[in-house]
This record gives structure tokens, C-alpha cells and sequence, in this order.
């Protein structure tokens, strides 16, 4: 996505760079406003992932292939978030912009 023109934060706490990038431990630690949380860990981390996006105003959610997890998404959903998920985005980026 980075060759696409797309600007990439990590979010993980035990790294401090990714992909040329300073790394974050938590959503709450980015300085700088976040379009998309694209989530890549698994079905049990998603629902605090989602409270940190709610409590951001984040406009959009997209939880990664064999990423489920209903009730977060729900909640997103009530939140006003679009919601993805069990999608890669950037097979969806292919599809759409070739």
C-alpha cells in the first residue's frame, strides 16, 4: 500500500520501526489524525483495537482476512465507522484501481 501513495503507522508496542516507519504502541499514541485502522491481529485484540478507533473518530475499520469479531464490528458500526472485515485491502486495491 506504500507504493500505492498511502502513508502506513504501526501500531505495536514491542517494535519502534516498520516499513521506514516510527512505530506506535497504541492507536491513542499516533500525533497525527488516522483515516483507516487496518487490523492484523487476532479475533481477541480487535474489540480494544476498536475502542481506541471509536474514541479517535476514526471513519473507517478494516480487519484483515480470518479477522472476525462481530460484536467489535457492530459497535464500530453504531459509532458511525465503516466496517470491513475477513477482507485483504489490498487485494481489494487491485481489483479496484488496476
Amino acid at each position: 500500500m506504500q507504493t500505492q501513495g498511502y502513508h502506513i503507522i504501526p501500531i505495536n508496542p514491542r517494535i519502534k520501526e516498520s516499513l521506514g516507519e516510527r512505530s506506535y504502541a497504541s492507536l491513542l499514541d499516533v500525533p497525527e489524525k488516522i483515516d483507516i485502522v487496518n487490523i492484523f491481529r487476532r479475533p481477541e485484540f480487535v474489540e480494544e483495537i476498536v475502542d481506541q478507533a471509536i474514541q479517535l473518530k476514526v471513519s473507517a475499520i478494516w480487519m484483515q482476512e480470518s479477522v472476525i469479531h462481530r460484536a467489535a464490528a457492530e459497535k464500530a458500526r453504531q459509532a458511525g465507522i465503516f466496517v470491513v472485515m475477513d477482507e485483504c485491502i489490498l487485494k481489494e486495491h487491485r481489483a479496484r484501481f488496476r
